[in-house]
């Protein structure tokens, strides 16, 4: 099967095209990029909602041992998302659980820092946030993001995803008010099969994006 999307800017493209009118040209509207790689495809969200745009840093917790395999996700606020029925059958220690998310606490730290650059996070109070990223495996650290704008009292919560999994978009549609898949194969595999073009999105990427969107 040939990939469904060129790039990361294809599939923002695609994603604005197909975001619902409600929330276009609205004041109230604010897109987040989950870095690294939901940041060029919320560009292109934001572009087609003309709404301002700003990252949400999440980092997944992996499993020691198999770093790709997700066992949660945190997010700023300390907000922690946990499997705890792979924490168990992995036969995770509290100890080894908390070795990694101090070390993934760290690189959102760096992240944050980095991307920020001085300056302030998009007030999220009474808005209606839209979460980006470029798909959804497993769906963890999307739930982190979920309950970060949650916290941070957004009025709405959207995700927005050009591919993921029928499991994890069946998941979240339980836990925000809208949530807009493009695409949910029913082999799913990985993100990047349904990409032609599927590098790392690098940290000075993220940097120049938010440069012309602030």
């Amino acid at each position: 099967m040939s990939p469904f999307f060129k790039d990361r800017k294809d599939a923002g493209r695609q994603l604005g095209n197909a975001m619902p009118k409600v929330y276009r040209g609205r004041e109230d509207v604010v897109v987040l990029g989950l870095p690294r790689g939901g940041v060029p495809l919320a560009e292109q969200v934001a572009r087609a909602l003309d709404a301002p745009m700003d990252v949400l840093v999440v980092r997944k917790l992996g499993v020691p041992g198999h770093k790709e395999y997700a066992m949660g996700a945190i997010a700023p606020g300390g907000i922690m998302i946990l499997d705890e029925r792979v924490v168990h059958a992995m036969g995770l220690s509290r100890e080894a659980v908390d070795a990694v998310k101090e070390a993934e606490r760290e690189e959102l730290d760096r992240r944050q820092h980095r991307y920020r650059a001085g300056r302030p996070a998009l007030a999220l109070a009474g808005k209606t946030v839209v979460l980006v990223d470029d798909g959804l495996a497993t769906g963890s650290t999307m739930r982190a993001a979920v309950a970060a704008a949650r916290k941070y009292d957004a009025a709405a919560v959207v995700v927005a995803v050009p591919v993921s999994s029928s499991e994890a978009c069946d998941a979240l549609a339980a836990q925000v008010d809208e949530i807009v898949c493009l695409f949910t194969p029913p082999q799913f595999q990985a993100v990047g099969k349904w990409y032609a073009s599927f590098p790392q999105t690098s940290d000075e990427e993220v940097s120049d994006i938010l440069v012309r969107t602030n």
